[in-house]
């Protein structure tokens, strides 16, 4: 008899679902490629929108962004979109670090004013997030930065209105910040 080890349930909720999650991501896969077309960076923002679709599908059910998908995301995309660069795609290395750093900056500006109004799973997902939008330019990155707040409150206010959710109230902001993303790419991709 084999011992057993307990295991991190943050899975949990992509296996719960699978047909779910597995229709969300073809959708998000087939608006990537419909939008970017067969280019370099394709690949790069297909491996967001997948771990994207598994990431937003985790904090809704757990309120938490596992280190097993944010951590490797960062060097997986920028791997991949080092070597879109150098293929030649349009787009820019130099305003994809320049995201990271700057969607980093806010994100971790924020969780030390209010850590308790933002997780450090939201820390961790931004610079992939900064990353790939400033690979697309200075217009996506804002886009995208305004997408994601404006669904957040959005969702926020909802919340409130319908007494769902007082003040104090916390909500996954990981989806949010994904679906922003999705947005901003589709619209300056």
């Amino acid at each position: 008899m084999t011992p057993t080890t307990p295991r991190d349930p943050w899975f949990d909720p992509v296996l719960r679902r699978p047909a779910a999650v597995s229709l969300v991501a073809l959708a998000v896969l087939a608006a990537l490629a419909w939008r970017l077309g067969a280019r370099p960076d394709l690949a790069a923002f297909a491996v967001l929108g997948l771990v994207g679709t598994c990431l937003a599908f985790i904090d809704a059910a757990l309120l938490r962004l596992p280190d097993p998908l944010t951590l490797p995301l960062l060097p997986a995309l920028l791997v991949l979109l080092g070597a879109a660069a150098a293929a030649g795609a349009d787009g820019s290395l130099t305003g994809a670090l320049a995201g990271m750093a700057g969607l980093s900056a806010v994100y971790g500006l924020l969780w030390l004013i209010a850590p308790s109004q933002i997780g450090l799973g939201d820390v961790k997902l931004a610079p992939s997030l900064g990353l790939a939008l400033g690979w697309l330019g200075a217009e996506a990155l804002v886009a995208g930065v305004v997408a994601i707040h404006v669904l957040g409150g959005l969702w926020g206010a909802a919340l409130l209105a319908t007494r769902r959710a007082g003040r104090g109230s916390s909500f996954p902001f990981g989806p949010f910040m994904l679906a922003g993303t999705l947005a901003a790419v589709l619209l300056h991709g």
